[in-house]
């Protein structure tokens, strides 16, 4: 039986895990744990190791067993957890798209709003070609993972003449993009509010996405004239975004809340 934490983030959903009990089989259980129907469900598991020094360290491994750089939401969703279980009102939590700082700004227990430093995004515009749908324009942004970022204008989101779920699977996995890439929609609806719709890469469709919420929000500052504090709106409800300048640091605020606790198997 392995020890879990089931935490949420606007609906994008992580099991969390301690380090020594993956036993390297980290893809296996993410495949295994993350599967609605017949295990507990999440979008990805966020491993934690709690080194020597006193450092953190997450990896993260989506549903579909790949491991990915980071999530905002899923180190949100530990900071939280690591807010309930031990008291900490911040953390440095190391994560392979660098340092992640979150601060927890409310709290009531299992509900924390937390606001988390989610370093420098690097916005460049390109123009993509699929097969079937021609040239595709947008912009890489990168913030500790990669994120490719379209303009849509239509309510549904949708874009070339496809849903935005169709032309986001093509997108993640176009041969442009060896590694994959996570995939955001965005409808800028007034100078400082957007709305946008997320492809993950390793897993599809989520209602939201912390460094997705940081890339559309990047993109829409850097090629839209939009105002340096944002209010981007998922499916899963609104974040907040702040970056004062290109060269700064990008703030992310935005809720995380604890679920449950329990133990599963997993032979």
């Amino acid at each position: 039986m392995i020890s879990f934490v089931k935490a949420h983030a606007c609906g994008n959903d992580f099991l969390i895990i301690e380090e020594p009990l993956a036993q390297r089989r980290h893809a296996e259980l993410a495949r295994k744990l993350c599967a609605r129907n017949t295990s507990v469900g999440a979008d990805g598991i966020e491993f934690l190791d709690r080194r020597a020094n006193g450092e953190f360290f997450l990896r993260l491994f989506n549903a579909d067993g790949s491991e990915a750089e980071l999530s905002g939401n899923g180190t949100r969703c530990v900071a939280a957890w690591l807010a309930t279980s031990e008291g900490r009102q911040e953390v440095a939590l190391g994560t392979h798209g660098g340092l992640r700082t979150c601060h927890v700004i409310e709290s009531n227990d299992p509900l924390y709003l937390i606001e988390s430093e989610m370093g420098v995004p690097r916005v460049m515009q390109r123009t993509i070609v699929l097969p079937g749908v021609g040239e595709v324009s947008g912009a890489m942004v990168n913030v500790g993972n990669p994120h490719f970022v379209l303009f849509v204008d239509s309510e549904d989101f949708s874009a070339h003449g496809l849903s935005w779920q169709e032309l986001g699977a093509q997108i993640s996995g176009s041969p442009a993009f060896p590694h994959g890439t996570n995939v955001e929609f965005v409808r800028v609806l007034s100078p400082s509010e957007i709305a946008f719709r997320i492809f993950e890469r390793g897993c599809g469709p989520t209602t939201s996405s912390g460094t997705g919420t940081c890339a559309s929000s990047a993109a829409a500052m850097a090629l839209r004239g939009s105002e340096r504090e944002l209010t981007a709106i998922a499916e899963g409800g609104p974040q907040r975004t702040v970056w004062s300048s290109n060269d700064a640091v990008m703030r992310l605020t935005g809720p995380a809340e604890i679920i449950c606790r329990g133990e599963v198997a997993a032979l």
